[in-house]
This record gives C-alpha cells, sequence and structure tokens, in this order.
C-alpha cells in the first residue's frame, strides 16, 4: 500500500536540470535517505562550460551516494580521492566529521554525450555521525545483480531478500536498480520499516496504484508490495531503518543544531578549504543561516 506519493521538482542549473525528491514538506526521510535528486537526463554538447562543474564544497554527518544511468562524472575530495564514475558504479563518500569534495564533468565537456543519474545522501546513525571521513568506489561487476523474469537489477548498497552488496554502509538499508521489461512484477519485500519507489523511467502500478516517472511513491510498512511494470520501466527501490530525527542545512546533515553552526563557521572560515583540492574555486555559504535552503549537490 502507498503512503503518499512524491513528485520530482526539476530545478533549472543552468547546462541541465536536477528534479529533487526528497526532502519533501511532508517526508523528509525514508528511512537513513534525507536527499534524493535526478540529474537530467540531458544530452550535452562537447564545450560544456566550466561553470556546470559542482565547485568545492563541504559535507558532515552523511554519506553521498553517486549512481549513473549515463554519463561520465570525476570525483575528487579533500582525502586525495581522484575517481571517474560510470555506468552501473557507484560512489561512496562518507563525510562523517567533515569532508570537501567536487565533481566535474571533464568527459562530456571533451566529447559530449548524455547525462543522467541519482545522488542521494545518507543520515549517518547516532554514534557515527563524526566518524573520519572516507571515500571507497565499487565497479559495477562488483555488484550483485538479479537476472529473470524480465527483469534486471543492481543491488547498489545494503542488503535486501538475503543478497547483501559490498558497498559499506553504517545502519540498515537497502538501495536497488531494477529495469523492468513491460509487464513483469517484481517483490518488495518488508523487510525494513521505511521503504520506498522511485520511478526513473516509464510507468508502473504498485499494489495496483500507478506511478509515473519522476515520482517517488513511499509504502506503508508490514507487507511486502508489488510493483507491476505498465511498459518498459527503470525503477529505483530504496529504505532502511530511521536513524532519527536529523537536521539539514545546505550541504550539511547533523542531529543537533550546533554542529551544523559549527560547520558553517569552519566553512567560512577558511578552515575545511584545501586549495589544491581542484583550481581554489569554492561554494560560497548561502547567505543567511536559519531555515534550511534546499541543497542541490
Amino acid at each position: 500500500m502507498i503512503e503518499l506519493v512524491i513528485p520530482q521538482r526539476r530545478r533549472d542549473l543552468g547546462a541541465f536540470e536536477v528534479g529533487r525528491v526528497l526532502p519533501f514538506a511532508k517526508r523528509r526521510m525514508v528511512g537513513p535517505y534525507i536527499f534524493f535528486d535526478r540529474m537530467g537526463p540531458k544530452a550535452i554538447a562537447p564545450g560544456l562550460p566550466l561553470e556546470a562543474d559542482v565547485r568545492p564544497h563541504p559535507h558532515i554527518g552523511l554519506s553521498t551516494i553517486t549512481y549513473l544511468f549515463h554519463g561520465e562524472i570525476m570525483h575528487r575530495d579533500s582525502l586525495a580521492s581522484e575517481q571517474a564514475i560510470r555506468p552501473g558504479e557507484v560512489n561512496w563518500m562518507t563525510a562523517g566529521r567533515g569532508i570537501t569534495h567536487s565533481e566535474r564533468f571533464e568527459e562530456l565537456r571533451a566529447h559530449g554525450g548524455p547525462l543522467d543519474g541519482i545522488q542521494a545522501w545518507v543520515a549517518l546513525p547516532d554514534g557515527r555521525e563524526e566518524i573520519d571521513p572516507g571515500f571507497w568506489h565499487y565497479g559495477s561487476e562488483a555488484l550483485p545483480v538479479f537476472d529473470g523474469d524480465g527483469i534486471v537489477g543492481r543491488l547498489i548498497a545494503g542488503r535486501l531478500a538475503g543478497v547483501e552488496s559490498p558497498v559499506r554502509v553504517d545502519s540498515p538499508q537497502f538501495y536497488v536498480h531494477w529495469q523492468l521489461r513491460g509487464g513483469s512484477r517484481a517483490s518488495l519485500p518488508a523487510e525494513y520499516s521505511e521503504r520506498a519507489v522511485y520511478v526513473a523511467d516509464g510507468s508502473v502500478e504498485v499494489d495496483g496504484q500507478r506511478v509515473e516517472a519522476g515520482s517517488m511513491a513511499v509504502l506503508a510498512p508490514g507487507r511486502a508490495a508489488t510493483v507491476a511494470a505498465r511498459g518498459d520501466a527503470v525503477v529505483m527501490a530504496l529504505g532502511g531503518e530511521p536513524v532519527g530525527p536529523r537536521h539539514i542545512d545546505w550541504n550539511f546533515v547533523s542531529s543537533s543544531k550546533e554542529r551544523i553552526a559549527q560547520a558553517r563557521a569552519d566553512w567560512a572560515a577558511g578552515r575545511m578549504k584545501l586549495p589544491d583540492l581542484d583550481d581554489g574555486e569554492f561554494i560560497p555559504l548561502p547567505p543567511a543561516f536559519g531555515a534550511a535552503p534546499e541543497p542541490m549537490s
């Protein structure tokens, strides 16, 4: 049964649009997932301006998950990580007590091509919000694959139906990518208290209720759900156990407003900036501290 359908809110970033799903006014999180953005889809022409890149910016208290359907993005961070991500791969970055990173569209700038993918944030649980930062890359061959009955899937992170991804997680959760042929049906078990289904492409029915591309269906707990593809469809399913209330402000997530204020002060004072990360151009703080502006990266 569906509790809530969240339509994505499209936002123009100049070179391409993103579709924000989480956080939403009536549903801030699904399990530990506190942020969910669709990047694209967009056909990028060669010569993409440098302004389209996501310049160095900070995070605390969360992990970012980047997963692409099409295109390539170059990740760099203050741990000296430098890693391109391509379709079907996972870049998992844990901010913990603090990290700075950038995302550059270098391959697309040089050659052009399609860009389409998801960036999600996972709030770190109590007791692990201030762990050391880290970065891990997983090739597509490392991820468990489902294939049969008109469904091809990949378990991006966590554990689902007895299958476990090698991607490191800090709390009980799951994140899966399904490609469904028209008429096929996927079952989402009731093993987590919070679950949701995002339709990236096509149209599906979740327990008989239609959900269109660009929307996320938040599911009621306690029973398995059936996702039936009306035609060929691409679906992301995610969820897990709640980690407790979290504040989100700009690029920071924490159980403590005071910790967020400290992180903002550290960034403004240059204590989180590393000038050798990229070209030294950093994203400035929003002008006001108070109501959280919607984070975009």
